[in-house]
């Protein structure tokens, strides 16, 4: 794309905007470009804003390091590089494991990954997947190590990367520097690269 489908509005003068940055900068250490987008109209980024606060809520064993490493296996089986980039940094931030980070893609056989987070990232494979691929072994397989509420905040997560997905591929919401950063160091090596995502 020569630009994004729509601009981000600009976070100068606006006290809501400035509360959504600090928020964002725990969590990224920026505020993501989507979500200056999403304030056009700012009841859409209010819910996302929500929405996202209940969803990476950390409840117990769903960690938030798992919780983001869900983000970016759903992310990466929809292709969206953008929220790749953000997934992986927001892991590191949160504490994953850095050969959990530097494995992500074998986690069904590198030692970094336990049974219960390869059910875990196998459902947010199979979910992620277009058609949805999740079938009786996965949740076979899921319910041996999680119960019903672990479960649910998995969908959550998926769901909500569901939405940032096509948000962000379709904007072509240009990336940050902090997401380049963390896509480059990370995830180059698998071939991920910003595509769209830079102007």
């Amino acid at each position: 794309m020569k630009e994004p489908l729509v601009r981000p509005v600009s976070p100068e003068g606006n006290p809501e905007i400035q509360e959504l940055i600090k928020f964002f900068d725990e969590t990224l250490g920026f505020c993501p470009k989507s979500v200056l987008t999403m304030q056009i109209r700012p009841a859409i980024g209010k819910a996302f804003i929500n929405l996202n606060k209940a969803v990476m809520a950390n409840h117990g064993r769903v960690t938030s390091a798992l919780k983001r490493l869900i983000g970016y296996m759903a992310s990466f089986t929809a292709g969206c590089r953008y929220c790749q980039a953000h997934t992986i940094r927001a892991a590191e931030r949160y504490g994953a494991q850095q050969e959990q980070l530097e494995n992500i893609w074998e986690y069904r056989t590198h030692p970094a990954f336990n049974d219960a987070e390869r059910a875990a990232l196998d459902l947010a494979v199979a979910a992620s997947a277009i058609p949805n691929a999740v079938d009786d072994t996965i949740r076979e397989n899921l319910r041996k190590y999680w119960d019903e509420g672990e479960i649910v905040e998995m969908m959550g997560v998926i769901a909500l990367f569901g939405y940032l997905n096509r948000w962000n591929d379709t904007m072509g919401t240009e990336m940050e520097e902090g997401a380049i950063e963390s896509g480059s160091k990370y995830l180059s090596n698998k071939g991920w690269e910003i595509g769209k995502h830079q102007y």
